[in-house]
Formats: structure tokens, sequence, C-alpha cells
């Protein structure tokens, strides 16, 4: 097949976005590509149909579980074989995934860094039929980057044993970023394939303003249709959607702390359109494919043009004229300043805490390697008194430093194993008459749970026994208690994984270059988004796309400052703003359209710029 006949038979579309096509016709002819496409550029598609389309397997390297997850469900329900290989699974469960991959006729084999350099998937590397490397989120290799991840270092050493070309995708990368991410992984010679960030239907704005919440309210009544909010921390994600809910506005809010069950029903809650507006920290978004996001409102200054363009490309994706607006005010200069500072403790206090995370397990010198341990960050600070924040970005950059690896907010599944022999099962007494029902259905879907524990799917086990939920947890509980099965229910946890064992003091490698080029890159990062939200006369949309590298683009017309600095139809406005004074903000089109008898695509425009910048209150249908 072609690949258009492949996108069309697995995807139903008839036609590649921009440059999908050129990046698959080099991966096709064996070339190393790096791909650069913006936020909803369909990056997925240009591994898929390629490895789709070649003998052997792809090996797709992504660090965000929840995205691999929803991606290898995306490709078996379109009848593709994939499988995902993540922190969070047991050694035999990991094995038994490697042995499929290898033995099992599987296209897609997704695995998360840290599993990279473990003893188990090398002793497969040699039987693993890779026709692709992949590398997802490829920013994450470069030490440039904004997301460093030292586990994708590993990618380069597996290029010394594997001779399958690399696809390399990211949605925001320097020119910098981009040359370190094709040294790294190693290609053969330079290969970018680099999509145009414009979005000529995106309107970027930016707002100076006290009151913030007031602001988004306005914003919720003045653009109709769905929207995200990004705060900087879960308490003011609750916080800001009750307030919303509380003046009219379908809101939820969302974040890594609330449950697995919860996230997914809020999130499909506002993909449906049940919901309208979604506040949430930046654990909300990735992945998340809805075109008809109308707006997205930055309530504080992100750290990182990467992060800000990425949240802010989720609005408007169908093509349809969106917003991006980001509020700001002195406190949020403030504050990114004191987040350097806390953001990067000294290095003898990195190391202490390096000491007392094994003390807090118990772990002694030279022990631990391999243990996935579930951390409880408040509970470690509370044992050592210490403070939350620079203890937590001290783990981080110890994990940057390949020490342990730390997965946040991770949903562990139930396991269960049958502790009963098989054939004692049917003599054995038990309380409910559905607990048979729930044993047999666990025995006919998990083959191996009478030798070890074994990761169950509640929702399926729940179905087959024609019962809710809860109901089968309760019923799994009865059984342990009978000592009939081991139950190790559901959790949600952020879990470290061990690279290697406990070392000494004084032999805790810290890196202090890397230190201090790390400092000094993340204060260039906010110095930037400061001079974004600063006193410029830039247009926004250049200001970005400049520093992407791209030097060549045109002002895009469309936010604050590009329709600031044209002409306005000042006689016009003024008479709207008096006419709508009057009548104390409240009207409609209707009157608006009898009153005035002005060309809709004069006097509209207007009043949008006038509800934009808060002059005036929105209208009513």
């Amino acid at each position: 097949m072609t690949p258009q006949e492949v996108l069309k038979t697995y995807w139903g579309y008839d036609s590649f976005r921009p440059r999908q096509e050129e990046i698959i016709r080099e991966a096709l002819e064996g070339r190393d590509v790096l791909a650069i496409l913006p936020t909803g550029g369909g990056k997925s598609v240009c591994f898929q149909v390629p490895a789709l389309m070649k003998e052997g397997l792809a090996l797709v390297v992504t660090p965000l579980i929840a995205l691999m997850k929803d991606q290898v469900q995306n490709l078996q329900r379109r009848g593709i074989r994939a499988m995902a290989v993540h922190t969070g699974m047991n050694r035999r469960e990991v094995d038994l995934a490697l042995n499929n991959a290898a033995y099992g006729d599987y296209k897609f084999l997704y695995l998360s860094p840290e599993r990279l350099q473990t003893q188990l998937f090398q002793s497969y590397l040699s039987v693993l039929n890779i026709s692709y490397i992949v590398v997802d989120e490829a920013h994450c290799i470069s030490q440039w980057g904004y997301d460093f991840r030292p586990n994708y270092l590993q990618i380069g050493e597996i290029r010394k044993r594997v001779s399958a070309p690399v696809i390399a995708l990211t949605a925001t990368a320097t020119p910098l970023v981009a040359s370190d991410i094709m040294d790294r992984l190693g290609f053969k010679e330079p290969n970018l394939m680099k999509a145009g960030f414009e979005r000529p239907n995106l309107s970027y704005i930016v707002r100076k303003v006290q009151d913030k919440t007031g602001q988004i309210r306005s914003i919720c009544e003045g653009v109709p249709g769905s929207g995200i909010v990004y705060v900087r921390s879960r308490a003011r994600a609750e916080e800001m959607a009750a307030a919303l809910r509380a003046a009219g506005v379908s809101a939820s809010f969302y974040h890594a702390g609330l449950g697995a069950l919860a996230r997914a029903d809020r999130q499909a809650a506002w993909k449906d359109g049940n919901t309208r507006v979604m506040v949430c920290t930046n654990a909300f978004g990735m992945g998340i494919d809805k075109p008809d996001v109308r707006f997205v409102v930055h309530a504080d200054v992100p750290d990182s043009p990467e992060a800000y363009f990425q949240e802010a490309g989720r609005a408007g994706r169908d093509g349809l004229p969106s917003y991006a607006v980001l509020l700001w005010n002195g406190t949020d200069k403030q504050r990114l300043r004191q987040i350097e500072e806390v953001s990067f403790p000294s290095l003898e206090y990195i190391a202490d805490i390096y000491q007392k995370v094994h003390i807090f397990f118990g772990i002694p010198y030279e022990a631990g390697i391999g243990r996935m341990l579930k951390f409880d960050l408040d509970a470690f600070c509370k044992q050592f008194r210490l403070l939350k924040a620079p203890a937590y970005y001290a783990v981080k950059y110890i994990e940057r430093e390949g020490h342990w690896t730390l997965a946040e907010d991770m949903d562990i599944q139930t396991r269960v194993r049958i502790d009963v022999e098989r054939n004692a099962l049917y003599s054995t007494d038990l309380p409910d008459p559905l607990m048979p029902q729930v044993l047999e259905t666990l025995m006919r879907l998990y083959t191996g749970i009478f030798s070890m524990v074994t990761p169950i799917d509640e929702e399926a086990v729940a179905a087959r026994c024609s019962v809710s939920v809860p109901a089968l947890r309760q019923l799994l509980y009865g059984l342990s208690v009978n000592h009939v099965i081991r139950y190790i229910p559901a959790d949600h946890a952020t879990v470290l994984y061990i690279s290697h064992g406990r070392l000494e003091p004084g032999n805790v490698q810290l890196s202090p270059q890397r230190y201090r080029m790390l400092r000094s890159t993340y204060r260039e990062r906010v110095q930037t988004m400061l001079d974004y939200v600063g006193e410029t006369d830039e247009c926004r949309a250049q200001f970005l796309l400049r520093y992407f590298g791209q030097e060549d683009s045109a002002p895009c017309g469309k936010c604050d400052l590009c329709r600031d600095a044209q002409p306005r139809p000042r006689d016009l406005e003024t008479r709207l703003k008096t006419w709508i004074d009057a009548r104390e903000g409240r009207y409609t089109l209707a009157a608006l359209r009898s009153a005035f008898g002005t060309a809709d695509s004069t006097y509209l425009d207007v009043l949008r710029e006038l509800i934009d910048r808060g002059d005036v209150p929105p209208y009513s249908e």
C-alpha cells in the first residue's frame, strides 16, 4: 500500500497535513529525520504510517505514560497490534510483554525511557526486529531543552546495536535544541523537517490585570465555545472552577491529584461538551485532540516559551477564530524570580536529599538497584523537617542526573493473586454467591493469576460479572479477608524507580557544570516570558516564532499589539460605547443592529475589540 492508502485504511483521512507526507517519505527511504510539528500537527501519523508499511516492530520511546496508553488503545481499536512497557510494571509483566513483542507479530512497542537501560530490555534487544527507533518528545534528549531527561541519552547507545533509522518528533525546539537532538541521536546526516508554526486563526492577547478571576469570567461570557484555563496549582484550579460555576459558567477542574476515574470522567465531559470550561494545571491537555477549543487562558505566566506555546496552541485546531489570552501583573514577575531560587537549591542540599531519601526507605549503601517505591513527599518532608518545594526540586535534579526516575501521580492498577489451589476453590465456602463468579472470571481472563500477583482491568472484570466497579472491589476485599486471594487495591501514587545501588557521601555525581547551565537557561526562558508580557511593540506571534527560529514571519494582524497599531474607526468605537453605557451594559445584537444599521463586518469587529479589552460587557443572545 502507499502512504495515502494506509492513511485512508486505518485513519479514514484522504490527505495528509502539512509536511507529514514528506516526513514519511524520508523515513521510508531509510533516513534519520527530526520532525518539528506544532501542537496538533499530527506527529503520531508521521511514524505510525511508515511503521505499518515496513516489516518489523517500531520501538517508540516516550516519557508520557498517559499518552502512551492512549496511543496504544487507539492503535488497538484500529486493529493494529501494539503494547506498552513503562514504570509501574513489575519484572514478570515486563518480561512477558517483551517476549510478546519479540515473537507475537506486534507492530509497535511503546517504552518509557528508564526501561532502555535495564538488563531485561537489553537482553531482548537482539531478538526484537526493530523497524524504526521513534523518539517522541525528542527535546528531552537535549540538555538545552526545557525538559531534559537523562534516560533519553540511552537511545544513542541503542543506536550502536540497532541499525534501524530514527524518527524523532517534538512540538517545540529552538535551533540550538534541534541541532543537539540530531547530534545526540547519532544522525548520519542532519535532516530537519519543520512545519511553519504560524496559527493565522489564533489571536494572542496579553492583559495586565489585578482581578484575574473577574477577567476570566468576562472572557467566558464574551467568547462562545469551550475553553481551557491554566493555573499554577491544584488548589487554585479548584478555587477558580468554583468561582466560575458561581458565576453561571459550566466549569470543572483537573489536576494530577485526582484519581484515574475522576480524571477520565472530567476529561470526557469536557471533550463531549457537557463541561464548557476546564480549569487545570499543566497535567491537562497532553495528547487531547479537541478541535473546537475557542480560548485558552493562562491565569499565571508560564516559566518557559515552550510550555506557553504548546498549551496556547490547544486553541483553534479546527482553524476557526480562537484566542490565547495571558493574564499577568506584578505578582507574576516576583513569583517567577522566586521560583528560580526554589527550583535550584544548592548542590550540597541536593546531595543531602539523596541520602535522606535512601534513609527514608531504609536502603543501605550499595543496595536498592531496580526497586520501585511509593514516594510520599509530604511524609518525607515531615520526617526530616524539610520545606516541600526545595526538597521536590532536589529530587527532580537527582533524576536529571540519572540516579533515579520519579513517576509522578501514577495510576497503579488493582493486582490480584489467587492463593487457593484451583481444585480446592470449588470446595471453599464463600459468604457471597457472586464470589465464585468473580473467581471464575479472573481465572478465564488471567492465566498466570495462581502463580503471581497480576494487574487486572477492574472495568472488564466488573462487566463480565454484571456488577459495578465499587461492588467488585467489595467482593475482592471479601475474598482477601477469607484468605482466598491476595488483593492489592488500585492506587494513585508517585513512584520512585531506583537506578543503581545507594552511593556513599562524596560519590554522588551531581555535575556542577550542568547545574549552572540549567539554571542559566531557566533564567533565560523566564526572561523571555517576561519580555513577552512586558513593554514591547513587536507582534506577539512574531515574538514567539522568532524564539523558535522562524525569522521571516509577517505580523499576524490579530494579536492585541497588532490591533493597537491599526487605525481604528474611533468615532464608531465611541458611539458604540456610549450607546452600551446608556443601557447599563444590557444589550443584544438585535438591538445593536437596529440602532446602528452599520455593516456587520464593521461594527461587530469594533464591538469584539471593546469586549476583549474589557471596555464593555458582552452582549446577550
